[in-house]
Formats: C-alpha cells, structure tokens, sequence
C-alpha cells in the first residue's frame, strides 16, 4: 500500500467515523425530544442512528454523554482570542457575541432541550449543570478572556470579570429567551431582540470604559 492510499484510507475511515458520530448525535435528539430522556435507551439511539450498539457505546457510555455532546455542538463557540480582533471597539465585539448568543438561545431546537432538561432535572439533578457547563459556559470563557484582553489594553476597567460576563449573558436571557421559553411569542420580535441587546452593550460599556478613553 502506498503512502497515498494509506493517507486516502485514513481520510475515508475518519469521515465514516464523524458520519456515525453526527448520525447518532442527531437520533439520540430526535428520540429526547419525541419520548423524553429517561424512556430513551442506548439501543433505541443506535437502531435509529443505523450503527452498531457497540459502536455507540464506546464513544458514548452513557445518554448523559449523549445528552453532553448535543448541548456542546450546538453552543460551540469558535475561539477568536488568538486571531486579530478590533480591539478598542468592544461595542462591536459585545454586540456580535450578544445576538449569537440569543440566536442560539432562541433556536427552537434550543428552546426544546431547555424544556426537556427542565423537565427531566428533578430526576437527574446534573444535566442543569451540565447544559451551563458544556452551554452558556462557552460564551462566558469567551467573554471573560475578551474582557481581560480589553483590560490589558487599557480600555476597559472591570473590577470582576467572572460577574461582569455573567451579568451580560443574564440580562439578554431574561429578556428575550426566558419568557419565551414560557409563553411562546413573548420573548419579542428579532428588532425586539436587537434593541435589548443594544442596551445590555450600552449599559456594560457605560459602567466599565475607562474614564480616560
């Protein structure tokens, strides 16, 4: 076998891998959401996904693994804090982050699983842990090093940057994904969405820009 097909093949055998992965990613959320978490198996993910119960086992224990691994795909944040970012213009920055973040919290997909770990939560006490850890988390560790960043450079003064970065990401919930994860429709209109936005961004920079800038 030549090194290019030795390559060939372990580019095929990696996307089969991910294929499988996606496949039982995305049955175990279509059977959460059809039947609930706790009457959901293993086995029914795996004849849904049309992979192997070993298979799935290996890469997936447990339905809280399964559980953990849509939550975290779906707020996947991608980290830009190594590549070049317009510093010293973080209205920008705090309104980008601000709408994908209530883009994602508003998804009906999110909305579903909100409601289902909601459900399921006095059963399985962690999967509310979970779905911040392996959710909101990511926008939180995000903003958190995009504020010390700013700090560094001198245009922001943030005296706790863990409660800054949560207040930020609580204020647009409360708002726009809370009451409609209650009340279907009143959690605002997209222009709704922008204008709270605009004011949680005013209002951080209003409290934290240097007095000197």
């Amino acid at each position: 076998m030549t090194m290019t097909t030795e390559m060939c093949d372990g580019t095929y055998h990696q996307r089969v891998k991910e294929e499988k992965r996606q496949a039982a990613v995305q049955a175990a959320t279509d059977l959460f959401l059809e039947q609930g978490y706790e009457r959901t198996s293993l086995q029914q993910v795996a004849k849904r996904a049309e992979v192997s119960t070993a298979t799935l086992f290996k890469r997936y224990p447990t339905k809280a693994a399964l559980l953990e691994a849509i939550v975290e795909e779906f707020w996947e944040v991608r980290d830009t804090r190594e590549e070049e970012v317009p510093f010293g213009n973080p209205r920008v920055i705090l309104k980008g982050l601000g709408t994908a973040y209530a883009q994602r919290l508003r998804a009906p997909e999110m909305i579903a699983i909100y409601r289902l770990i909601i459900a399921e939560t006095p059963r399985f006490p962690g999967l509310g842990k979970m779905l911040f850890d392996k959710g909101e988390g990511h926008f939180v560790d995000w903003l958190k090093g995009y504020l010390n960043a700013e700090i560094k450079a001198g245009v922001l003064a943030v005296p706790d940057v863990p409660a800054a970065s949560r207040n930020f990401f609580a204020t647009i919930a409360g708002q726009v994904f809370w009451p409609e994860l209650v009340l279907p429709g009143s959690g605002g209109t997209d222009a709704d969405v922008e204008a709270v936005i605009d004011q949680t961004v005013t209002a951080m920079l209003a409290l934290y820009t240097r007095a000197d800038r």
